[in-house]
């Protein structure tokens, strides 16, 4: 392997990532970015909110609202530095609101904003 490259392509690190990112305490979710940019392609599907490149690994994740970021943050990076080579990261995309499962509150929060960007008499 090249120094730097994380994996060959096709194997399941980018599942190993993500299920590492789920396992830290809290209402934690991947988001795929505003239009689904952020993923790790492998043969037949993706997973979204991981990007593994050879220059670092980016996590993009929707948080519960209320959740202490910093703090959430620093656990993600730990969590993931200890699967992978590099740099490593984190965007906060999205803050779920009171009393959503984070991992809806994408679909909902565009849901919403649809409906708010629909002219009026649209319908």
């Amino acid at each position: 392997m090249a120094p730097g490259w994380l994996a060959p392509p096709g194997t399941e690190l980018a599942d190993r990532v993500a299920a590492v990112v789920l396992a830290v305490d809290g209402d934690i979710a991947l988001h795929g970015g505003v239009f689904g940019e952020t993923a790790t392609y492998l043969p037949g599907r993706r997973v979204p909110g991981v990007r593994l490149s050879q220059e670092a690994t980016d996590i993009h994740l929707t948080l519960a609202y209320g959740r202490p970021i910093a703090p959430t943050v620093r656990q993600v990076r730990a969590a993931v530095a200890a699967e992978v080579t590099g740099p490593v990261n984190i965007t906060v995309e999205d803050l779920a609101p009171p009393g959503t499962d984070p991992h809806t509150a994408d679909q909902a929060g565009a849901s919403a904003a649809h409906r708010r960007r629909r002219p009026a008499g649209d319908g």
